[in-house]
């Protein structure tokens, strides 16, 4: 694939938090669906780089949420039972977290 070579040469230099080299995690179904919700909960202001404050963005986190909705109406009936449980619990847990969030902000 024309990205992957890319994304390989930039494993290699990738820094962790003390800047040392850290592993990354194999591609997955999980990952992907890990990096989504982490997304969504970062633009939530639920996650923040250390000595960073939150960053809210309510568009963004909506963006997130929908890709995974994208993602279990385009493998629907082809996941694993594991894979559809871990997809409707994060589906749940964002959307769940951003009515939450949003209804703060722009009330009920």
């Amino acid at each position: 694939p024309r990205g992957a070579a890319s994304a390989t040469a930039a494993q290699p230099g990738a820094a962790g938090a003390r800047g040392a080299p850290r592993e990354l995690p194999p591609p997955s179904f999980a990952t992907l669906v890990q990096s989504l919700v982490t997304q969504a909960l970062f633009y939530l202001g639920d996650l923040a780089p250390r000595g960073s404050e939150p960053t809210l963005n309510l568009d963004m986190a909506k963006h997130q949420i929908d890709m995974l909705g994208v993602l279990e109406e385009k493998t629907a009936n082809n996941l694993s039972p594991k894979e559809k449980q871990l997809l409707d619990a994060a589906l749940y847990e964002t959307r769940m977290r951003y009515i939450s969030v949003a209804s703060q902000f722009l009330g009920p």
